[in-house]
This record gives C-alpha cells, structure tokens and sequence, in this order.
C-alpha cells in the first residue's frame, strides 16, 4: 500500500491506495500524525478494501483527534458498505 499525505497548514490528508487490511493497517496507523493537526481527512477514493484492522486504525485516529475534525471522503461503495455493516458509518464523519 502506498500512502499519499497533503498537509495544508493544519489539515492533514491522508490518502491510501490499495487495501487496508491486516498487513497494511500498520503503515497507515504510522502514517497518523495528530500533533498540530487540527483537521485530519482520510481520503479513501483509492481505497478498494478496508479490514477490520484498517477500521481499528481509523476509530484510534478519531479517539487521538477528540475535540478537533476528523472526516473520511470519497469512500468507493463497497468500502461504504463495510462501515454501514459495522456500525461505523454512525462513528465518523463523511464528506
């Protein structure tokens, strides 16, 4: 997996490409930078699969955002469908 970052100020995007899975979820958990970010958006449009490790990373990047912004965009429908699944979808803000 390959992880693209744009940070504008104190906006951090983070853009995945590939899957975010067991073996990966690691290389975006490290990829979370949370110190002077008052925005973080994980933008998922090259994301095709998301695991439950790469929902673990997610909802632990929230938890280090409390009190700021966090939003996912651009998820691909299957992907969406993985957080409707679970729940998640009623966790964390999409754009």
């Amino acid at each position: 997996m390959q992880i693209n970052k744009n940070q504008d100020g104190s906006k951090l995007t983070l853009v995945p490409i590939g899957r975010v899975d067991t073996i990966t979820a690691p290389e975006l958990e490290a990829a979370v930078v949370t110190d002077g970010i008052e925005e973080l958006v994980f933008d998922l449009a090259q994301v095709d699969y998301i695991s439950s490790a790469g929902l673990r990373v997610l909802l632990s990047a929230q938890k280090r955002m409390a009190g700021k912004t966090m939003k996912i965009a651009n998820s691909k429908p299957a992907v969406k469908e993985v957080f409707d699944i679970t729940g998640f979808s009623d966790i964390f803000t999409f754009a």
